[in-house]
């Protein structure tokens, strides 16, 4: 059909003539009503944009010799990012000569692991990165119990 056809019929019904395949040979266009269908394209986007959620990661610092008061504010904490659906990354923080013992390190780490494991799963086992040694444990989601019948591979080596 020519140009000219398409938007003498597009005239008389009123709506509007849109090029759908603009790559395609011949060009695909389509009659229809321009504004609504912006406004059902717009409404979608936004339900998609409603319904993805990001995961977002927070980091909670540590060092070595914490106190064991210290270690449950942290630990609450914790719960609290992980209750807004964060991922949340627990690194112990050595220096000096600190770096020569992680063993202290991963015993502060095991202690918030147990604080939170009703509410979290161990995601990474404790992994030494320059120097710092940390955990990565993510929410729980919604009506998700976790039993000691089903333990992660993550959890087998570090708890």
């Amino acid at each position: 059909m020519t140009t000219e056809d398409a938007l003498a019929l597009a005239f008389e019904a009123g709506l509007d003539l849109v090029e759908v395949g603009p790559n395609q040979n011949p060009p695909v266009c389509r009659i229809i009503d321009y504004g609504r269908f912006r406004y059902i394209q717009n409404k979608r986007d936004k339900q998609s944009k409603r319904s993805s959620r990001s995961v977002s990661q927070r980091e909670v610092r540590i060092r070595p010799r914490i106190s064991e008061n210290d270690i449950q504010s942290k630990i609450r904490t914790v719960k609290s990012l992980l209750s807004q659906g964060s991922k949340v990354r627990v690194s112990v923080m050595f220096r000096g000569r600190e770096q020569t013992h992680p063993e202290i390190g991963i015993k502060v780490l095991r202690k918030v692991a147990e604080g939170v494991k009703e509410d979290a799963k161990l995601e990474r086992a404790p992994a030494m990165e320059a120097r710092s040694l940390s955990i990565i444990l993510a929410p729980l989601g919604k009506g998700q119990i976790k039993t000691n019948a089903e333990p992660q591979q993550a959890e087998k080596t570090f708890l």
